[in-house]
């Protein structure tokens, strides 16, 4: 049985912008690609503002938006790879932007509120 190998022809990026639904990027060799934002959550989460401010990596290898502390490749996204962040790590980075309430915690994509303590130092019960 033979096999085939496929080559992903690599570009410069020459061109961004970002919406509240995707990230555009346009290539030197004429190419243009378009993924979700909600492939990569630290632009989604960003400011307009936040996500205005980008330079390139190497003349085009890649893309960094300093306010949001994110790196996206050109090779990545012509392959289709949503970003890889841990969970933890885009929770703390959540956290630290306020976005996460100090009354709740990310568990496992779900959000778990934790109950108020009453002032006798016993945890609230559920009504029945």
């Amino acid at each position: 049985m033979s096999s085939s190998v496929v080559e992903i022809r690599t570009s410069l990026a020459q061109g961004v912008s970002v919406s509240d639904d995707a990230l555009v990027v346009d290539l030197a060799d004429g190419r243009t690609i378009s993924v979700p934002l909600a492939w990569y959550p630290r632009l989604a989460h960003g400011t307009v503002t936040e996500r205005s401010n980008w330079r390139f990596i190497a003349r085009g290898v890649g893309i960094h938006w300093p306010d949001l502390d994110e790196d996206i490749s050109v090779e990545g996204l012509i392959a289709g790879f949503p970003s890889n962040e841990a969970p933890s790590s885009l929770r703390k980075w959540m956290k630290s932007r306020g976005l996460l309430a100090n009354n709740a915690l990310q568990r496992s994509g779900s959000l778990v509120t934790v109950r108020a303590k009453k002032r006798t130092g016993r945890a609230k019960r559920p009504r029945r």
